[in-house]
């Protein structure tokens, strides 16, 4: 299995630079996965295809302004206690460690040695890098006076994706309505095209929702840079699935309704989380899951989601899901079509 099997051609004017002022305005390709059947609606009809004894499943987790623009202390002005005017560097928060470390991705990366100390807003805020890991990230040690959230939200900005060239008016549009535990550095975006109303209607058909919690991390922001698809190697990313949601989730499956879940995130956490016979088990870890054709779905039965990047791992979970045939067939009506692509873009549903 070729990375190269999982590219399709994606005008650059079809990539959504602002979020719809009409979250659920959004439209929708809905992909039947046996078939290969497509019909195009609005999102906000995704109702009608949702029926009593199915479950949604969403994830919870907030974007935290993950994004930190600093300068390089040099040692000379740490011992003069000047202001500084190093070189300038960019901080993206990934992972939460003890003792205020994070992991964290840097860049430039060789400007970033170990004992290379940041300082951000005027010494409000500085770190120290500690130590070089996997595929480069750094380890690094905050130091600060105060609450760390507080002054993450005064200087940090929202960690948007490169493709998005334009600056955010609302940084709440970069959140689902639903938001809640804080960790990640990107939306989970399928889930931004809900909002309140149209979750309180989903659940006043009888249809239960299944809060679970995955913060994303480097592994949405990654291309897949080897040949062979088998090779990549997944970032791990943390999950949480309470006693609640497991037990919604294996009620739905006991009496044969479909779990549907909003978003890779959510998939890949119950996938996680699952074992061989499909039964969800309450718990928190690390996943590093890597969903590809040929997976055999425990949990999920269907699946609301974006239009992804070209030979990125979400093209091979999808694909796994309704075949890669089936997914290249829609992608090439989408672009027909001139769906808007990626984070802000449209909606497909995949049953």
């Amino acid at each position: 299995m070729k990375t190269q099997d999982f590219y399709y051609h994606l005008p650059e004017e079809l990539i959504a630079q602002d979020p719809l002022e009409d979250r659920s305005g959004s439209r929708l390709l809905v992909l039947n996965k046996e078939s290969g059947a497509m019909e195009h609606r609005i999102f906000r009809d995704i109702t009608k295809y949702l029926r009593k004894g199915d479950c949604l499943v969403i994830n919870n987790t907030k974007v935290i302004p993950a994004r930190l623009i600093g300068e390089k202390i040099h040692e000379r002005q740490e011992e003069a206690n000047q202001e500084t005017h190093g070189a300038k560097i960019e901080l993206l928060l990934l992972k939460r460690k003890e003792n205020d470390v994070w992991e964290t991705l840097v860049k430039p990366g060789k400007k970033a040695r170990p004992g290379t100390k940041i300082s951000f807003g005027s010494g409000i805020l500085t770190a120290e890098v500690l130590d070089i890991i996997e595929e480069g990230n750094r380890l690094v040690q905050f130091h600060y006076q105060g609450i760390f959230e507080e002054i993450l939200d005064q200087l940090g900005q929202m960690p948007l994706p490169p493709y998005i060239t334009h600056e955010l008016a609302d940084k709440n549009r970069y959140q689902t309505v639903y938001a809640k535990y804080e960790g990640s550095a990107a939306a989970p975006t399928a889930g931004l095209h809900f909002t309140k109303e149209l979750l309180a209607e989903i659940e006043a058909m009888g249809i239960p929702i299944a809060n679970v919690t995955l913060h994303v991390g480097l592994g949405t922001f990654r291309p897949v840079k080897v040949e062979n698809v088998l090779e990549h190697h997944m970032h791990s990313e943390f999950y949480q699935v309470t006693e609640e949601a497991a037990a919604i989730i294996n009620e739905t499956r006991e009496k044969g309704g479909r779990v549907i879940c909003v978003g890779t995130t959510s998939c890949r956490t119950v996938e996680s989380a699952s074992d061989e016979n499909g039964r969800l088990h309450a718990g928190s870890g690390d996943t590093s899951i890597f969903i590809y054709p040929g997976y055999r779905f425990k949990v999920m039965d269907a699946l609301i989601t974006n239009f992804h990047l070209p030979e990125s791992t979400l093209m091979m979970l999808v694909s796994a899901l309704a075949g890669r045939d089936h997914i290249m067939a829609a992608y090439e009506e989408a672009v027909r079509q001139r769906y808007r692509f990626f984070s802000f873009g449209d909606a497909m549903f995949i049953q």
